[in-house]
């Protein structure tokens, strides 16, 4: 990855990650989940654009889905966490946001490793 490259996809990412955070302050279970699809989504198509490709937004979806299940699997007891903290008046207005800011990071890195090796035809 390009220095100009890194730096956009940092952007990108933070930027969406906030966004996430922001949506999954939001003290209704369920609803972060959503959020954090449509920021990912969001996220995908941005970073698409940094290694020179474009998508549609159901591809989006798609590589949404697929970065968010990876993230999911690593850190299943993050996802877990995030959720039920909705159910704890004031916990979940900390505790949600920020463990979905670690998710969409983890997700958002995992998409723009995984568009740069597709990029360069390079893996890992």
């Amino acid at each position: 990855m390009t220095e100009d490259q890194l730096k956009k996809c940092r952007s990108i990412i933070h930027s969406h990650a906030a966004a996430a955070a922001a949506g999954n302050a939001v003290p209704v279970p369920g609803l972060g989940f959503a959020t954090d699809m449509v920021t990912m989504s969001s996220m995908a198509m941005s970073l698409c654009g940094v290694f020179g490709g474009s998508i549609t937004q159901e591809a989006a979806k798609a590589m949404a889905i697929a970065s968010m299940k990876n993230s999911m699997l690593q850190q299943p007891v993050k996802t877990v966490a995030k959720e039920l903290s909705k159910f704890v008046p004031g916990l979940g207005l900390l505790v949600a946001p920020g463990l979905s800011v670690v998710m969409l990071e983890a997700a958002g890195w995992i998409l723009a490793r995984e568009l740069e090796a597709r990029t360069t035809g390079k893996a890992d």
